[in-house]
């Protein structure tokens, strides 16, 4: 896959291509399943498969703090694109003057004189240029007038739900990571590379690999059972809390600290999967380490219980 982050490097696609253009925000199932009708179309046309996505994410321009929680980090979502058939994964900077493009301009500078589209897939509710004047019916008609063909998405359901980064979001934040897990097609999960903490979880016996979130607004907040991939060649189960960490210092950055048991390795700098199994409890503020210390206690067997369920 081949990874081309601005408009402005983008050389012109002579041969044409096959397009889809989205936030794909989670790669949920309804995701994977555009980019599998996508891959077709372009293997029976014999023209690449390029996929067109936005950074930042363009209601995170708008509305800044006040945007959605996001499922997946640049980096997570490119991780998550290579296992997929696509040539090319065109990321758009989403800044002032990609706002204010008009949507002609858009079809006609980017669409075709630069990607040479030829089969265009999009949701029906798809707006794009200044103030969202482009719509369906629009690329509809440029699309007989210039030759390519436009397709919609469609809906994806799963157990007759409409799969959505939405209703995955509102899965993950009460707490329903079966339900999300079903809906993405795998654990919900994030990435990042352990960063050195104030390993104050060395001084109540819980040592942790800590990533930070880099993240606003996390969609996930809580105590969890998880598995960590990344380290060697298996998967590690854990413990990991997501959150502010209101006992010990309580700032307003979300970290994700993960204890491994039966683990004992330095692992500073590593880049690991932490794979969501099942939430243990919300975030508390304890009067005392010693409280939080007990209180992991009771978590760690509590995970250990499940995880011993789960494999029985």
């Amino acid at each position: 896959m081949r990874i081309i982050r601005g408009l402005h490097h983008l050389e012109a696609l002579h041969s044409g291509c096959v397009l889809t253009i989205g936030n794909f925000d989670g790669l949920h199932l309804g995701h994977l399943a555009v980019i599998e009708k996508l891959s077709a179309r372009g293997m029976n046309l014999g023209l690449p498969v390029v996929v067109m996505i936005f950074e930042p994410q363009p209601l995170e321009y708008f509305l800044k703090d006040n945007a959605p929680p996001r499922l997946t980090r640049l980096r997570e979502k490119v991780i998550q694109f290579a296992k997929l058939p696509i040539d090319v994964l065109l990321i758009a900077h989403f800044n002032e003057r990609f706002a204010n493009l008009d949507a002609g301009h858009f079809v006609d500078d980017i669409l075709i004189n630069k990607l040479n589209v030829k089969h265009l897939v999009v949701g029906d509710d798809f707006h794009f240029g200044k103030a969202r004047c482009g719509n369906f019916a629009m690329l509809k008609d440029k699309g007989k007038l210039h030759g390519f063909s436009v397709e919609d998405t469609g809906s994806y359901l799963s157990q007759g739900l409409r799969v959505s980064s939405t209703l995955i979001r509102d899965a993950l934040g009460a707490g329903d990571l079966t339900q999300a897990e079903q809906l993405l097609g795998r654990p919900y999960s994030v990435c990042g590379r352990v960063a050195h903490g104030g390993k104050r979880g060395r001084t109540i016996g819980f040592p942790t690999a800590n990533i930070k979130m880099f993240r606003k607004i996390s969609p996930i907040r809580g105590v969890f059972a998880v598995t960590v991939t990344g380290i060697d060649d298996f998967e590690l189960t854990g413990i990991a809390n997501v959150g502010t960490r209101p006992t010990i210092d309580g700032n307003n950055d979300v970290i994700l600290e993960t204890h491994l048991f039966d683990f004992d390795g330095d692992i500073y700098g590593r880049y690991i999967e932490v794979h969501f199994k099942y939430k243990i409890r919300d975030e508390l503020r304890f009067q005392s380490l010693e409280q939080l210390q007990d209180q992991i206690k009771r978590d760690v067997a509590q995970t250990k219980t499940l995880f011993a369920q789960s494999t029985s």
